[in-house]
C-alpha cells in the first residue's frame, strides 16, 4: 500500500494552528499567491509526517557511505554548520560598513592566506560559487593574462581525456578553441600528442592532477615545462586536491592557477543545489587578473589597535563574477575545518583517503578489471562488465547496490574507461564501512555471474523501481495528481 499524497489528506477548513482574534484594525495586504492555487489544508501532524517520511526516503551522508568518485561526498561535520550559524557570521550584511563587519573580513583574509600556503599559490580569490565557476574564472584569468601582453593569437586550451567534464565547456564559454589530448598507456598526458599542439597558439593546458582515473600524473613536471617554454599557462583543476594536502603544493610543479572544491576538500556540503565555493588561487605573475574584490589590510594595526581589513581591487582585474564577496557561509565552514585540523591534520586526510582507495581497489582487483593497475590516489575506476557475463553492465550493478542499502558510485565517467565505476570512499570512511562496501561488491559480482537476472531487475526494495530513464526524459511528470499510478 502506498502512502497517500498531502492533496488526498486535505479537508475543507483543516488547519495546523488557530490564531486569536485580532485586537487591533485589520490592515490591507496585497495577495501573495494566486487566487486559483489549490492548497492542501491540514493538520500539523499531517504536514510533520508527510517531511519526515520524505526525509527517509532521501538517502544522505548521514545515513551511509557515498562512494561518489570525482564528487567526493565526505561526511559534513556538525560544528561546521554551528559555526555558520553565529549570528556574528549568519546575521550580518555585505553590505555593511567595513568597520561593523571586521570579524568576517578577518575570517575571508586568513582563509586566503591559507588556501594560497597549501597550493602554493600568491594570491586567491574567494568569489567563485562552484567549482566550475571557479574554473570559468581561472580561463578568463589566462585569457586577460594573454590580451595583456597583446598576445592575442593564443586562444587553444588543451584538455586531456582523463580531465572533469567541466574543462571544456569552460574554455568553450571564455571563448577558447578546445583540443582534447589523448592519456598514454599508464593514464598519464601523452607527452607527444602535447607537443604536437605546442605552438604559438597555445594559451594554456587545464591538467586535472590526480586526474578522474584517480592517478598522479607521473609527468606532470615535464607537462609544465613544455607548456611554459611555449609561452602557454597552466590550468590546474583542483577538483580532487583532498588526495595532495600537506603533501603537495601544485604551484610548486609549475601549476599558475586552480580552483578549489570546498566541498570535496574541505567539508562543506555538496549537492541539493548548493550552495556551492570554488576559490582561485594565481601565481604572482596573475595576482593583478584576480576578481575584484578581495580582502586585504588598509590600515596596519599597532599595539593598541587590530589591523583593518578592507576590499580592494586588483589592478588588472577581470571584474566580478559573483554577487557581493562568495558563499560567506561556506567559507565559515571550511575555515572551521582548516582550524580545527591545523597542518598535521590536513596531511593526514591525504594520507587516509589515499590508503581507503588503495584498500578498496587492492581487494575489488581480480573480482572487477582494473584497466590502469598502478597505486591511485583518492579514488580509481573498475569496469562494471565481465567477459564472461557481457550482459551485465555498470548501470545493473549499480542499481543492485540499492538493494544493500549501498548508494551507487559514479557511472560511465571518465569515458575513456568502458562501463565505468568511480569509486571513491573518502578519508572518513572507517574500515568496517569500507569491508562491508567490499563484501557487497564481492557478492554483486557472483550475483551477475549466477543469478544475472536479479541484477537486471534491481533494484528491488526501493520505493520506486527500475525506471524508463529515456521515457521519463521525454515524457516529463511534474505535477502532484497528473498522469495515472501505472505511470
Amino acid at each position: 500500500m502506498t502512502e497517500p499524497l498531502l492533496c488526498d489528506l486535505s479537508a475543507p477548513g483543516r488547519v495546523a494552528m488557530r490564531f486569536p482574534e485580532p485586537d487591533v484594525p485589520l490592515a490591507e495586504l496585497p495577495s501573495l499567491l494566486r487566487e486559483d492555487l489549490p492548497l492542501p489544508e491540514l493538520s500539523e501532524v499531517d504536514v510533520v509526517r508527510h517531511f519526515t517520511r520524505l526525509s527517509k526516503l532521501n538517502y544522505s551522508i548521514d545515513q551511509g557511505m557515498y562512494p561518489l568518485g570525482s564528487c567526493t561526498m565526505k561526511y559534513n561535520p556538525k560544528i561546521n554548520e554551528a559555526m555558520a550559524r553565529l549570528p556574528g557570521f549568519a546575521l550580518t550584511h555585505p553590505l555593511q560598513p567595513i568597520e561593523t563587519v571586521q570579524g568576517n573580513l578577518l575570517l575571508m583574509y586568513e582563509l586566503q592566506e591559507w588556501l594560497a600556503e597549501i597550493g602554493g599559490f600568491a594570491g586567491v580569490t574567494l568569489q567563485p560559487a562552484a567549482g566550475a565557476q571557479g574554473e570559468l574564472t581561472g580561463v578568463l584569468i589566462i585569457r586577460v593574462y594573454h590580451d595583456a601582453r597583446q598576445d592575442f593569437k593564443r586562444t587553444k586550451i588543451l584538455i586531456p581525456d582523463s580531465a572533469h567534464g567541466t574543462n571544456p565547456a569552460t574554455s568553450a564559454m571564455s571563448g577558447m578553441q578546445v583540443v582534447e589530448l589523448k592519456s598514454d598507456e599508464r593514464g598519464n598526458v601523452n607527452l607527444e600528442a602535447l607537443k604536437s599542439h605546442c605552438d604559438e597558439t597555445l594559451a594554456g593546458l587545464m591538467l586535472t592532477n590526480p586526474n578522474t582515473l584517480g592517478l598522479f600524473d607521473e609527468n606532470v613536471i615535464e607537462v609544465c615545462r613544455l607548456v611554459h617554454e611555449t609561452g602557454g599557462l597552466i590550468y590546474g583543476d583542483g577538483a580532487n586536491m583532498n588526495a595532495l594536502l600537506g603533501v603537495v603544493r601544485p604551484g610548486e610543479l609549475g601549476i599558475d592557477v586552480m580552483h578549489y572544491n570546498l566541498h570535496k576538500t574541505f567539508s562543506t556540503p555538496h549537492g541539493g543545489g548548493g550552495p556551492g565555493s570554488g576559490p582561485v588561487g594565481v601565481a604572482a605573475h596573475l595576482v593583478d587578473f584576480l576578481p575584484y574584490p578581495v580582502v586585504d589590510i588598509i590600515e596596519e594595526g599597532d599595539e593598541e589597535l587590530p589591523p583593518l581589513f578592507g576590499l580592494v581591487r586588483p589592478k588588472q582585474s577581470i571584474g566580478r563574477v559573483k554577487s557581493f564577496h562568495g558563499q560567506f557561509g561556506m567559507m565559515v565552514r571550511a575555515y572551521t575545518y582548516l582550524r580545527m585540523h591545523g597542518p598535521e591534520g590536513l596531511r593526514m586526510i591525504a594520507e587516509h583517503a589515499v590508503l581507503n582507495a588503495n584498500y578498496l581497489m587492492h581487494l575489488l582487483k581480480g573480482h572487477y578489471h582494473l584497466p590502469y593497475d598502478r597505486i591511485c590516489m583518492h579514488e580509481f575506476v573498475v569496469e562494471g562488465q565481465w567477459d564472461d557475463a557481457p550482459d551485465i553492465h555498470a548501470l545493473d550493478i549499480s542499481k543492485r547496490m540499492m538493494d544493500y542499502n549501498l548508494h551507487p558510485p559514479t557511472n560511465y565517467f571518465p569515458l575513456i574507461v568502458h562501463e565505468a565505476l568511480m569509486i571513491e570512499p573518502t578519508e572518513t570512511e572507517s574500515k568496517q564501512t569500507l569491508d562491508r562496501f567490499v563484501e557487497v561488491m564481492l557478492e554483486i559480482a557472483r550475483e551477475a555471474h549466477e543469478t544475472p537476472e536479479v541484477l537486471k531487475s534491481a533494484p528491488h526494495i526501493t520505493p520506486v523501481g527500475r525506471l524508463d530513464e529515456v521515457k521519463a526524459a521525454k515524457e516529463l511528470v511534474l505535477c502532484c495528481g497528473v498522469g495515472s499510478p501505472s505511470d
